[in-house]
């Protein structure tokens, strides 16, 4: 009922929001989508095509399957993943948590402890002093590394042609594959040994299943591989070993000639409750391959390999990958088709409501040639997060698509990727993800209390049982902290556009943990009595390069702590009629932003602010100038406060822009500066940013931003650009100019329907 009356929320805001530009007349939706919908043509690692619902994403090559997988591997891979499917290895040394443990005394007046990486300092000395010293060490530094790399998400294996012996992508050709962005459905169409072949692929809305149909010239037979994890940082996911010892693959012998089910079985797996204890139990999950009208012989083609041959030329048949997780309460007794057709028709009704009861902007009356790139990414992104970036935990950086830092998430990207869902009209889809903190609270609280403070400590990266990953940089992060409080306005805010009891009931259910997230925030922050002050010490800022040991008052992380604490303290006022005056000083006294009057740089761009209050050689030291422009951020992201000077900022920016190591930079960067520029009131700037010709700042045919040769893919610079645009079109509270991050050169006539303003 609640997701119906959303739907219908979402529509009326559409239908009283035509805003951008000179006309009142209607976007026109479908040729938005139909004009950006990507087509492949040849097979590319890079240009692989995704269809999925948030929790779980099937992505393929050109043949509309995952029929090369290995080839595909250091591309953009052909995942098969999801949020609930993990793994960990056997914890045979008996590794706890609390041996990655480390005390830090960063003058606060009591100790603090972290779960760290050790340092190389650490090491040398264990190096040299020998003995059971370095046998200690050791028995640490493995501890710390099981812990970080357990759980690890799991590929939940891959189906594809199975091609005749010694066959690779020579024998395709006349490749034409698209995804309908409108309905989120894959048709590829190419000949495979001169015979045609056609592959419609989607996705079901609420479950992890697929529905295929293939159409072909003679039977095509379909291979399911399940492979081990590797367990590896950056990478597929797909260890392609068949050791019986560490899993297997088999067919139940409930299967029928028309349901077939595969278990894949782990007969040693490591389950982490959230205070990383653990204990051994084997887990299992399933595929259950449902044929649509047709016929088809099943067998065992290997320890892990599966092998569908059809007895007709046209095959339809559905896939659902099935654990005790892997349903929503709710959709507990969700028929799960077998017809084909009934899955295309949810998929289609499913990006229908989408597309058309959230925000979009139209580029297409734009002047200016860079308009219709920056509106394919536009659109793009939005079809990617949703398919990515929307399930019951915060996403990873690279999604569903493979795994990045073993596949855990991380709660300082969580802004970047999940901000734009409600600026857009979809809140639903960000309070999920906001409805997982709540799982996450005793561990948050633990946090806190074993460094020494009150409220809720959010860690930097975990999993969904919320254990800590130890980690020797994002262990000291605090700007992971406000996202919580910041995302929750901004679904308050979404709702109270539409529904004012939608809005008070999410207040009440987050009220709390909104509290206890400032109430860390309020205790983190130290009284200088010299100066009269608030200062934020002892953490690494987000411009990683920066010591927490040393950092004081880094300037975005100052303007996120003045943004929180005053929204917290709005929340309590409506709630019970009393804001904390000690909160509202703790903002009156925050340190300003510190900056420099005299540089190298003074005679050309004037003063200029600093990475933070200790790095006065911030100018001089390549490290200070690498990484992310955070102090951007603290104007852009946030409104404007009184730690910030429009004149310095500006300053600032265009240093930036014409200075920074690019080259150390990452997708989300573009965005920042982009934000900056808009609040500056500088769109051309805005514009040069989000468009600049930068490695990382790459979209490839798919939209998926290119970082690397690591990261193919990160989606949160393609949130980032959805929240940069949303801010140009939409701009902020009190702004009255109209589509303020556009030039106002007659180039950019700029469309847009459906999204709100930021803070």
């Amino acid at each position: 009922m609640r997701n119906s009356l959303l739907l219908s929320l979402s529509a009326l805001a559409v239908v009283g929001c035509s805003e951008g530009g000179g006309s009142n007349e209607p976007i026109d939706r479908q040729a938005l989508l139909e004009r950006n919908s990507p087509v492949v043509t040849q097979f590319d690692s890079l240009s692989t095509l995704t269809v999925g619902n948030g929790r779980f994403a099937y992505s393929v090559d050109a043949t509309g399957l995952q029929t090369f997988p290995e080839q595909y591997s250091k591309g953009v891979p052909l995942g098969t993943m999801s949020d609930w499917g993990w793994h960990s290895f056997p914890n045979t040394e008996h590794f706890t948590f609390d041996e990655t443990l480390m005390e830090c005394d960063f003058g606060r007046g009591h100790k603090e402890i972290y779960s760290s990486q050790m340092s190389r300092a650490a090491e040398a000395e264990a190096q040299a002093a020998g003995g059971a010293k370095l046998k200690a060490f050791q028995r640490k530094k493995d501890a710390i590394n099981y812990v970080r790399q357990n759980p690890h998400r799991l590929h939940l294996g891959t189906v594809g042609l199975l091609l005749p012996e010694g066959a690779d992508t020579s024998a395709f050709s006349d490749i034409e594959q698209r995804l309908d962005l409108e309905t989120g459905i894959i048709t590829s169409n190419y000949k495979l040994n001169g015979e045609s072949v056609s592959v419609k692929t989607c996705a079901n809305p609420k479950l992890s299943l697929i529905a295929v149909s293939i159409d072909a010239e003679s039977p095509k037979p379909i291979v399911i591989r399940m492979p081990y994890p590797t367990g590896g940082h950056c990478d597929d996911a797909c260890l392609w070993v068949d050791d019986a010892t560490k899993h297997n693959t088999t067919i139940d012998a409930s299967s029928n000639d028309s349901h077939f089910i595969i278990t894949h079985h782990f007969p040693q797996v490591e389950v982490f409750d959230e205070f990383g204890h653990t204990s051994m139990q084997d887990y299992s999950y399933s595929l259950h391959i449902d044929l649509d009208n047709c016929e088809a012989t099943i067998e065992q083609a290997g320890p892990n390999r599966i092998v569908l041959t059809p007895k007709s030329d046209n095959f339809k048949f559905t896939c659902e990958w099935v654990s005790p997780t892997s349903r929503n309460e709710e959709d507990a007794d969700y028929d799960a088709s077998a017809n084909v057709a009934k899955n295309v028709e949810a998929s289609t009704e499913f990006w229908h409501n989408y597309w058309y009861n959230g925000g979009v902007v139209d580029f297409s009356r734009c002047k200016a040639p860079e308009a219709k790139e920056l509106e394919r990414r536009v659109v793009l992104s939005q079809y990617l997060l949703a398919v990515n970036c929307a399930g019951n935990t915060p996403p990873q950086e690279t999604g569903l698509t493979y795994n990045s830092w073993f596949g855990k998430f991380h709660l300082e990207m969580i802004w970047w990727h999940q901000a734009q869902f409600a600026l857009y009209g979809h809140p639903e889809l960000l309070e999920r993800s906001l409805a997982w903190y709540r799982q996450a609270e005793p561990v948050a609280r633990h946090i806190a209390q074993r460094q020494g403070f009150k409220g809720v400590r959010w860690m930097k990266m975990t999993d969904p049982s919320a254990m800590e990953a130890p980690s020797s940089t994002g262990s000291f992060l605090i700007w992971q902290q406000p996202h919580y409080i910041y995302l929750s306005e901004l679904v308050r805010r979404a709702y109270a556009k539409t529904s004012p009891r939608l809005a008070k009931e999410f207040e009440i259910d987050h009220y709390d943990l909104v509290q206890k997230t400032a109430e860390f925030m309020a205790d983190f922050a130290t009284y200088d009595t010299l100066d009269n002050r608030y200062i934020l010490k002892g953490a690494i800022p987000a411009q990683e390069t920066l010591k927490a040991s040393t950092t004081i008052n880094p300037p975005f992380e100052l303007s996120q702590w003045h943004f929180a604490m005053g929204v917290a303290n709005d929340w309590r006022q409506r709630h019970e009629g009393i804001q904390n005056v000690e909160w509202d000083e703790l903002r009156d006294k925050l340190s300003p932003m510190h900056y420099i009057t005299d540089s190298v740089y003074s005679e050309k761009y004037g003063v200029l602010y600093t990475a933070s209050e200790d790095r006065e050689d911030t100018f001089r030291d390549i490290r200070m100038t690498s990484d992310h422009m955070a102090v951007l951020g603290a104007l852009g992201i946030f409104p404007k406060c009184p730690l910030v000077r429009e004149g310095i900022m500006r300053n600032t920016l265009n240093w930036v822009w014409d200075n920074w190591n690019w080259g150390h930079t990452w997708g989300w960067d573009y965005p920042m500066t982009a934000m900056c520029a808009v609040r500056l009131g500088e769109p051309e700037m805005a514009i040069k940013v989000l468009l600049g010709n930068k490695r990382t700042n790459t979209y490839l045919i798919s939209g998926h931003n290119y970082q690397d040769s690591r990261l193919r893919l990160y989606l949160p610079g393609n949130g980032g650009l959805l929240t940069a645009v949303a801010l140009m079109c939409a701009g902020w509270d009190g702004c009255t100019e109209k589509n303020p991050g556009f030039p106002k050169d007659g180039n950019w006539d700029v469309r847009w329907e459906g999204i709100l303003p930021m803070p």
